[in-house]
């Protein structure tokens, strides 16, 4: 247990009781089972419930508006502004509670694999698994380094203290403010372990801009010197399609691009467990019968092995673990320049094509655009295919407007002759109800051409709404199934189905049109009905 020389006083804590610094996974996992924090597995892996909130709690983030930072926050619904005044108080409120704790656990981590865009951070927290699970997630810096460490950003994590709302300056009991001032993050009334990783996350992709480095929701692998990143939200296939064993990952959802290459900004991975199979993920449940992979909300059978397919407890179920826990990982969690951007969607309407190419203004329009689409059943009321658009595939976590991003994004591909492709890993045949859902073999073999190059080779057709190209023909794929016009019975009814996403893609991106530049305005969809 090495303690930095940077002591808890300079975040204004007094400790009262023990202080563990900078310990081991197994022995804080040791350590939150003495405090009852969660149980094991059967196979040795920890489980903790975090209900009653199992996800973000997107509406209790905050962010301090200051001269700063001001001018360049994308302000709206998913940065809220905060004052300094409303900041001041809870931090008060929160280095005296922590500071009358019995233990807290103190963890020095960096983000980011590249030495020239490393951040050194901390993570205090009054919970044993939680610094266990910040350990996981982030780069733990070598011993020798430890006394040295002095963090540029200091997450102040207290899940079971909750606020008293709009009494607060907050909305909820929970709270998630972010001062980019004082470099602090408040984080508090959750014990969603998730909240910390994302926390830091927002950060970066505020700093690496101001560098010239793109910071990207996005899994990424490589082979050789081919790289890849994928972008796409939660249930589009990123985790499970970077998770290939003929490749090496470097990591599964944050990374930065820089002059260098692509770089993983943490050293762990945060799957989703929910319907996870051995046969459909093996690496990824290979992980979950391992002492030091930490379960979120995972239910227990009477013998206490997982059951991934009961979602009783919550949909949202996670597993975190260090990525050296993946066979196939790249130790240093950096790959050179990516010849190859995808961008993944599970389309539920059924209208878009298993593989499209896209010209680098398309690709900065369905980067803004983060598309995928919520199926049927998933809330009350939703009887059919919604549309679930998050820009820059993460724009809960994008303090700036998207079209910097997007730029960069241009920026970069344009100078390095990377090539952006759409796949769909949704619904064929028809929408949710109707078709049936891609098939992972089919979405595999596309993405292997893709990867390979051999896809570059076909011919290629334009689409009439969507204006990328759709391949005719791939081995090992039936030609039917890369028109998705094709594989409708109803042809009218897909002209239908397709003029009406086209058209949400429109209406969805008219808040962004103004920052962005006409030749990718012109990118957008066009209904032809």
């Amino acid at each position: 247990m090495t303690a930095s020389q940077h002591g808890l006083d300079h975040h204004g804590l007094q400790p009262s009781g023990r202080v563990h610094w900078n310990e081991d996974g197994p022995t804080l996992l040791e350590h939150a089972i003495r405090r009852s924090e969660g149980r094991l597995t059967a196979h040795g892996a920890f489980v903790a419930l975090t209900a009653p909130r199992t996800g973000r709690s997107p509406n209790d983030k905050f962010v301090v508006q200051e001269p700063g930072s001001q001018d360049r926050i994308w302000w709206g619904k998913f940065n809220r502004p905060t004052t300094p005044a409303v900041f001041a108080a809870m931090l008060g409120k929160v280095q005296a509670y922590l500071s009358e704790r019995p233990e807290l656990f103190v963890q020095d981590l960096h983000v980011g694999a590249d030495p020239a865009a490393q951040m050194p951070l901390r993570v205090v927290t009054e919970n044993a698994w939680h610094a266990a699970f910040a350990r996981n997630m982030f780069i733990r810096p070598a011993a020798d380094r430890l006394a040295g460490h002095v963090p540029e950003f200091t997450v102040l994590h207290t899940p079971h203290l909750q606020a008293a709302g709009k009494a607060d300056g907050v909305n909820s009991e929970a709270f998630a403010l972010l001062d980019f001032d004082r470099k602090l993050i408040l984080i508090g009334g959750t014990k969603y372990a998730g909240e910390v990783k994302k926390s830091i996350f927002t950060v970066m992709n505020y700093l690496c801009p101001l560098q010239g480095i793109l910071p990207m929701h996005c899994s990424s692998n490589v082979k050789g010197d081919n790289t890849a990143i994928f972008f796409g939200l939660s249930g589009t296939g990123k985790t499970t399609l970077s998770a290939d064993p003929s490749r090496g990952l470097i990591g599964d959802d944050e990374h930065g691009w820089g002059d260098s290459g692509v770089f993983n900004f943490e050293g762990g991975c945060y799957a989703k467990m929910i319907n996870l199979s051995p046969e459909a993920e093996p690496d990824i449940f290979a992980t979950s019968r391992r002492f030091g992979t930490i379960l979120e909300n995972v239910k227990l059978d009477d013998q206490r092995v997982p059951d991934f397919y009961d979602s009783s407890i919550a949909e949202n179920s996670r597993g975190s673990y260090p990525v050296d826990f993946i066979a196939n990982n790249v130790p240093s969690g950096r790959g050179g320049h990516p010849q190859n951007v995808i961008f993944l969607t599970a389309d539920a309407f059924g209208v878009l094509p298993p593989v499209a190419r896209l010209t680098p203004d398309q690709a900065a329009y369905h980067f803004i655009s983060g598309y995928t689409a919520k199926v049927a059943g998933t809330e009350v009321g939703v009887t059919e295919p919604q549309p679930n658009f998050s820009a820059c595939f993460g724009g809960p976590f994008m303090p700036m407007h998207p079209s910097v991003y997007a730029e960069l994004l241009m920026k970069k591909m344009t100078q390095h002759g990377s090539q952006a492709w759409l796949i769909s890993t949704g619904w064929t045949g028809g929408p949710y109800g109707v078709g049936k859902r891609m098939s992972i073999q089919h979405t595999r073999t596309l993405l292997n051409a893709v990867l390979d190059g051999s896809l570059a080779n076909v011919v290629f057709r334009k689409d009439p709404r969507f204006g990328f190209e759709v391949p005719t023909a791939c081995p090992g794929v039936p030609a039917e199934v890369l028109d998705a016009r094709a594989t409708w019975t109803d042809k009218d009814a897909y002209d239908r189905c397709a003029d009406k996403l086209a058209r949400m893609f429109g209406e969805n991106f008219q808040q962004f049109a103004g920052g962005c530049s006409d030749a990718v305005n012109s990118a957008a969809p066009q209904a032809v009905g």
